[in-house]
């Protein structure tokens, strides 16, 4: 019998990460994902103490946040808790509601400046139709990017998150490197 290890959505033992100038990107494996949906008839739940976000929004709490992805719909991260069955512990404290494993098909980049939301907002810029002003802290929207659809969340002045269908990790990744790269060499 073969030994199995658990490999990134980029293929690796270990998460990729590089540095482009002031910027960071690197992918984020620890993070469990689930989607929550309400059922008919059934209250918005406060999962883990969180209020469920409105449209085009996000919001953190202790160790977990949520993004809107439709009426009545949201995804739940809980960063750290991969190996954990993160969805029975959703749907404990979300009773009644449809809760839905997500964390395998789906892989997320952070994105990080180390100079402010300048160098973020100019590689949003070049990659998204979105208007980084629109995009501040505590937004989120679906939108595409290289012909994927993926969510991008500011999760703070300087620092976004990107999520994508797991099969395309390796083309997004490639997006964000080859992006990042010219804005690199604009810089110097």
């Amino acid at each position: 019998m073969s030994e199995l290890r658990p490999i990134t959505a980029l293929g690796a033992a270990q998460p990729r990460l590089a540095s482009f100038g002031a910027l960071e990107i690197r992918e984020n494996a620890d993070l469990a994902l689930a989607s929550l949906a309400l059922r008919f008839g059934t209250r918005e739940p406060t999962p883990f103490g969180l209020t469920l976000p409105r449209t085009g929004r996000w919001v953190a709490g202790e160790g977990v946040a949520a993004l809107w992805t439709g009426p009545g719909q949201w995804m739940i991260e809980a960063q750290g808790r991969v190996e954990l069955d993160f969805t029975a512990e959703l749907k404990q404290v979300a009773p009644g509601c449809s809760v839905t494993e997500q964390t395998d098909g789906w892989v997320a980049f952070e994105i990080i400046s180390r100079a402010g939301s300048m160098p973020l907002e100019s590689l949003l810029s070049k990659l998204v139709n979105i208007d980084p002003a629109d995009l501040g802290p505590g937004r989120a929207t679906r939108t595409g990017l290289d012909h994927m659809s993926c969510f991008v969340i500011r999760r703070g002045a300087a620092h976004v998150a990107l999520l994508a269908a797991r099969s395309s990790a390796g083309s997004l990744w490639h997006s964000l490197e080859t992006a990042a790269k010219r804005q690199e060499e604009k810089v110097t």
